[in-house]
């Protein structure tokens, strides 16, 4: 995610770094640097040399305490400015007073609007809503399609439109009778997937601006592609310019892409960044949060929402139960094999490896699969609920058994169960050590083939 202009700042920041005071001198070219970091990663020209400007005016005549660096302001300065840039604080959905929310997703084919729809429904399921969709986008062949098998998959309902076989061609139609239809079934949010083009044309702007005009909807959400460059900007203008939006969402964050000219839209347009789309699991959708983009950015990594997936996965109840577990020796491979399904439910492994700080960076390399995790449990599923729940039963030839069953080599197998006795040592020790009152989180501990 914005690894480019990542790596770029890093390198136009490092250009402080041992400098005993700040002059006119080194920050005209410390600032050259960010700009041309910027411009790199495509961020629009007029955005790059604003943001440069403000920096250098804060920077120039400001004395350096003791404590810190010249190079250390430079970065507390450019995190400030880039919060700022991103937005300052992250923007919520507004909810009508009177039900169903009513949000219209626009934007280009290809942007990943369906995809995101469905994304959308599932967020807001999760936090205990009654989301429909709406199937308006009825040009692009198998739209209304990909948008029920992406609703099934998550067990939301979609209103769709056909008359003797055939779709309704009549979007407008489709998105007034979906409200109605909301409404009947005390749905409290619908989301309507509407049709895009390669480029922006007059018969697309018209038809959007129509259904606003027919469901007069409590949010417009503009979804853009970050791998776009700027031609992202100048389709944002234009949608604005016909349908005011309230809110951007990025999708295709997690591709290998500068991202700059879509982060440039929040300041060209004046709209908040809403949501931010990292892959194409329904899950892979999060709220934008200004600051963490920026602490991320600058390597600094994303605790807090590393924190909250966690959250999401493991209650008190569980890690208080899984804690009593370990102290009395308890824990087995059935347990394990728990913790590692919560562990996968928390987002891509990369994405979570990212969060950390000072790690981020050093693994953008890498090539961290989402399955990190598969032979470790094959091995398990491979294993009888008996030496699941007694692993020192396991002798060689039930080895020799397992690593059959699991399709690896019976040494995999000895080595998986010489570090699960290894971590559950490691634990028992660090539950003593934390005491009784307090929980411990396993995901740190588990580590993939």
């Amino acid at each position: 995610m914005f690894d480019s202009l990542s790596e770029k700042l890093e390198g136009a920041l490092q250009s402080l770094s041992g400098q005993g005071r700040i002059t006119e001198l080194n920050i005209a070219e410390s600032m050259r640097e960010i700009r041309r970091a910027l411009l790199d990663a495509d961020v629009n020209y007029q955005v790059a040399k604003d943001f440069t400007d403000r920096i250098k005016e804060q920077v120039l005549g400001q004395d350096v305490i003791n404590a810190v660096s010249p190079g250390q302001l430079l970065v507390k300065i450019v995190y400030d400015e880039l919060v700022h840039f991103l937005g300052e604080t992250q923007q919520d959905i507004t909810f009508s007073q009177n039900p169903p929310t009513v949000i219209l997703i626009a934007g280009l084919q290809g942007s990943g609007k369906t995809t995101f729809a469905g994304k959308l429904a599932n967020h807001f399921k999760g936090k205990g809503r009654s989301p429909m969709l709406a199937a308006a986008d009825v040009y692009r062949p198998a739209a209304v399609d990909q948008l029920k098998t992406l609703a099934d998959s998550i067990e939301v309902p979609v209103y769709s439109l056909e008359e003797n076989g055939q779709i309704v061609q009549d979007p407008v139609r489709i998105a007034r009778e979906a409200v109605k239809a909301a409404r009947e079934q005390a749905r409290d949010i619908l989301i309507i997937d509407t049709a895009g083009r390669l480029h922006v044309d007059d018969k697309m702007m018209t038809e959007v601006a129509d259904i606003k005009s027919a469901v007069s909807p409590d949010e417009i959400l503009f979804v853009v592609d970050a791998m776009t460059g700027q031609d992202a900007v100048n389709t944002a203008v234009e949608f604005n310019q016909r349908l005011n939006f309230d809110g951007v969402v990025l999708t295709k964050l997690d591709g290998d892409t500068r991202g700059g000219a879509a982060l440039s839209i929040r300041t060209v347009v004046e709209k908040p960044i809403k949501f931010a789309s990292t892959g194409e699991k329904l899950d892979a959708l999060t709220p934008f949060y200004p600051e963490r983009m920026a602490q991320r950015i600058l390597g600094m990594g994303d605790v807090v929402s590393l924190v909250e997936k966690a959250q999401e996965q493991f209650d008190q109840g569980q890690a208080e139960k899984l804690q009593k577990k370990i102290r009395s020796e308890n824990f087995d491979l059935v347990d394990f094999l728990d913790q590692l399904g919560r562990l996968k439910k928390m987002g891509s492994m990369k994405d979570l490896v990212g969060m950390i700080p000072g790690v981020g960076r050093q693994v953008k390399d890498l090539d961290i699969e989402d399955d990190a995790f598969k032979y470790i449990e094959a091995i398990i599923y491979s294993m009888t609920v008996e030496e699941r729940q007694k692993p020192e039963i396991i002798n060689g030839s039930r080895r020799r058994r397992i690593a059959i069953g699991a399709g690896v080599e019976v040494r995999e197998v000895n080595q998986l169960l010489k570090q699960f006795r290894d971590m559950r040592k490691m634990m028992k020790t660090m539950t003593k050590l934390m005491g009784k009152g307090r929980s411990m989180d396993l995901g740190a501990l588990m580590g993939g083939r």
